[in-house]
Parts: structure tokens; sequence; C-alpha cells
């Protein structure tokens, strides 16, 4: 199983699934990251947390937790 953490800078990935229950599946939910959706990473902070995104033609940074609940293809 791949991961959003698991992408390197300049890639772009598709979401397969979710993962996580209850409010913070909805948290990523809410931010643009759903199921089909194509993800662009931008960066990656100097320790690895957090992780600059382009999803849905915006820009996201999200911690490296949330990134592990996004399976990619």
């Amino acid at each position: 199983m791949k991961t959003l953490r698991d992408v390197k800078i300049g890639e772009t990935a598709t979401v397969v699934k979710l993962h996580g229950e209850g409010a913070v599946k909805r948290r990523i939910m809410d931010m643009g990251i759903t199921k089909n959706t194509s993800v662009y990473v931008r960066k990656v902070a100097p320790l690895g947390d957090p992780i600059e995104i382009t999803v849905r033609n915006y820009e996201l940074s999200i911690r490296k937790a949330d990134a592990e609940m996004v399976e990619v293809e």
C-alpha cells in the first residue's frame, strides 16, 4: 500500500482510498482530498512535516500523520 507520505517531490498521484475514521477522515475530505482526485507533491519541509501539495488547483499543507491516511497509486 502506497500512501501520500511515500510520494516523492514533483510526482503526481491519484487517491485510491482514505483510511481513518470519523472526524479525521471528514477533515481530510473537507480539504478536497477525495477518491480519484489527482494530488501533486510540491514541497516537503526540512524535517519532513508538513507536506505541501496541490489538489484541485490550490496549495495545501498537510501533516505527515494525515498524509499516511491517504492511499494513492
